[in-house]
């Protein structure tokens, strides 16, 4: 399925027209830009990194029939899916899937629907027909493995001989994969399969680290996942953080008798993120800042609705700032966790504040640094001066993440 790339002077679209290549080559001919429609195709192809025309062609009709595999994939077509690769058994290791680890990848990543029948039914005619289950690193078992949905998938998988303790792509544990996006029924289902609870990846670190530390906002994934461990008799901190990450309103209760003043407490990132986890300074994932601040900071930037209608029924302060450092900066209040958020681009955690006497009014002066967008012009540092809620929101460094729910209903109450 490969052809002989050189260095490109241009790319080519991810969706490559044959026709509109060709009347591109044309087009250099009747410009003066070559002598003959042959030779102003070899110029083509060599600026789009392909050592012929031929070489060129035979590229984009295989991202075409590539294509064509996919949908019928998505379509849960199993008569065309065996038909194509049937006649062209090279599809097989296509670069097709995430990070383009082949076709059976992409069958049993589902795409954010259940495992059916249907598309069980395409994963297993592959396997029994060509397509290996360790293609990309263990791709296929690690891309079930990111939702409940898709435990069907990962027995079919396993049966076939994938392995649970499987490095992705030689540095990513199979097991991170439910961690990372807060799948507990996935995460036990491979504890069960054997899956080892300790295994380490030298760029995102051990299992918890990834609970406690992930940009998904789940609450009940991440508790249940936590749950998971607890009962493998890991020793989670007794903390009030902690029975927030565990959405445990029983251990807060316990923690606010033995502090009665802990609603009014700022906590440290080391407090949230937990060291005796693993948890290395700034790998927790947030948007607003989360050092320096209360437990409802806390519960309105990991979206716990229910803890923290609580912390304002015990008397959380709404507007409580967050601690000002040496530098000066600090001072927001937990609305700011609303307008930029990791979570649901909803109203509902705004919404709860403000009736609740949120100020939208209050401003802050702080500074974000970003992880792991992708982009390193978003993951420069950034300051903020004298900004409101909303105004922190229209500035912020990355728009995806902007609220513009919560936008609206604090401006509807008068903010701005």
């Amino acid at each position: 399925m490969s052809t002989e790339r050189q260095p490109a002077s241009r790319s080519l679209p991810e969706r490559p027209d044959l026709r509109h290549l060709k009347n591109q080559a044309k087009d250099l001919l009747r410009g003066g830009g070559a002598d003959s429609l042959s030779d102003a195709q070899f110029q083509l192809a060599r600026e789009y990194g392909f050592s012929s025309w031929p070489s060129l062609k035979a590229h984009v009709e295989s991202l075409r029939e590539r294509g064509q595999l996919k949908q019928a994939i998505d379509e849960n077509d199993l008569q065309r899916v065996r038909d194509m690769m049937s006649a062209n058994p090279d599809l097989h290791s296509a670069d097709l899937g995430y990070n383009n680890s082949g076709p059976l990848t992409w069958a049993a990543e589902c795409r954010g629907v259940p495992a059916s029948p249907e598309r069980l039914a395409i994963a297993r005619w592959m396997i029994e027909n060509g397509s290996d289950v360790h293609q990309g690193g263990e791709g296929p078992l690690m891309r079930a493995a990111l939702f409940d949905e898709r435990i069907p998938m990962m027995e079919l998988l396993i049966e076939h001989g994938a392995n649970v303790n499987a490095l992705w792509d030689g540095r990513y544990p199979i097991i991170c994969a439910p961690c990372e996006t807060l799948q507990p029924g996935a995460l036990r289902w491979l504890l069960q399969h054997g899956a080892d609870p300790n295994a380490f990846s030298t760029e995102y670190g051990n299992c918890l680290q990834m609970l406690v530390c992930t940009y998904s906002r789940n609450p009940e994934g991440k508790h249940g996942c936590l749950e998971v461990f607890a009962e493998e008799g890991y020793a989670l901190p007794e903390t009030a953080p902690m029975a927030i990450h565990r959405g445990r309103i029983d251990l807060l209760e316990e923690c606010l008798s033995r502090e009665p003043a802990i609603l009014q407490r700022r906590f440290s990132e080391a407090e949230i993120y937990p060291p005796e986890l693993g948890i290395q300074p700034r790998e927790g994932l947030h948007c607003a800042p989360l050092s320096g601040v209360t437990l409802l900071h806390m519960a309105i930037e990991y979206h716990e609705s229910e803890i923290a209608e609580w912390l304002i029924d015990q008397g959380a302060d709404v507007n409580a700032p967050s601690t000002i450092d040496a530098d000066g900066f600090g001072g927001h209040t937990p609305l700011f966790h609303t307008t930029v958020t990791l979570g649901p681009k909803t109203d509902s955690m705004a919404t709860l504040l403000l009736r609740s006497g949120a100020d939208p009014h209050a401003r802050a002066t702080f500074r974000k640094q970003l992880y792991m967008t992708g982009n390193p012009e978003t993951e420069k540092m950034v300051e903020y001066h004298n900004v409101t809620a909303v105004e922190f929101a229209r500035q912020f460094q990355e728009p995806r993440f902007v609220n513009e729910a919560a936008i609206a209903a604090i401006e509807e109450h008068g903010g701005n």
